[in-house]
């Protein structure tokens, strides 16, 4: 597992490494993946991170934690969560000789390592970042790795910046603005905003359930509420006033 800081490696782990150094400990978890109750082989998640980026957890508040996958997947986190007691590194099936057990329809491998989290409180994958596949862990502040997807000249009390702290926490993980975010889901800016080529209120619709329009792997938002739609709708809206498309730069 590869550790940055603002996209500069400072540090790897492998398996090797962690079961040497860490406290490993078999978990169980009511798992929202598995949508079974697991066990698992697992180190601190607070005891990786302060091996692989060489300083306490209690020093990234007010930073982002990036976890992203092979595949990838890149889900942010607030660093302040990182210090929560219940966040755990899994690394194989506890009732397995070794590896993960296939998870899900495709009979996905988890592994390298999987992002699990063993409080009650803690299942909410809106929440809580449960990234399987993973390989690194960035810390940062979004603002800064990712200035183009910041709505610029708007108060931060307008709707724009409410939809920009949604975007950033529910849908950057796949989809990037002006190029910058994920990469599972296509850019929602460049080279047209979603909302260019598509009517708002079925932006809305998809994006609350998109089981109704089509089969694919977006997860359904029917948490977000019409207030939160609508701030989406106003991010989309400023950002498409702000495009920058690294892939046209001449």
């Amino acid at each position: 597992m590869r550790f940055l800081r603002d996209d500069r490696e400072v540090g790897t782990l492998d398996l090797a490494a962690l079961e040497r150094q860490c406290r490993v400990e078999v978990v169980t978890v009511d798992d929202p993946q598995y949508e079974s109750r697991h066990r698992f082989r697992a180190c601190p998640l607070h005891e990786v991170l302060r091996l692989g980026l060489g300083t306490d957890v209690s020093a990234l508040g007010g930073h982002d934690v990036i976890f992203r996958a092979l595949d990838g997947y890149a889900k942010p986190a607030p660093g302040s969560l990182m210090a929560e007691d219940g966040g755990w590194v899994a690394f194989a099936d506890a009732d397995r000789p070794s590896g993960f057990a296939p998870l899900g329809r495709k009979g996905l491998d988890p592994g390298p390592f999987y992002l699990v989290w063993t409080k009650p409180t803690q299942r909410d994958t809106n929440v809580y970042p449960w990234p399987y596949q993973l390989d690194a862990i960035e810390v940062t502040d979004l603002t800064r790795r990712y200035p183009h997807t910041v709505p610029r000249d708007v108060s931060h009390d307008a709707a724009a910046w409410a939809g920009f702290d949604l975007f950033r926490h529910e849908c950057i993980s796949c989809h990037a603005i002006n190029g910058e975010g994920g990469k599972v889901g296509p850019d929602l800016n460049i080279p047209q905003s979603i909302i260019e080529y598509r009517p708002i209120e079925q932006v809305k619709a998809y994006i609350r359930n998109p089981a109704v329009f089509r089969y694919g792997n977006m997860p359904s938002h029917e948490y977000l509420s019409g207030q939160d739609l609508d701030a989406l709708i106003a991010y989309f809206q400023v950002m498409k006033t702000q495009k920058h498309d690294p892939g046209n730069i001449r």
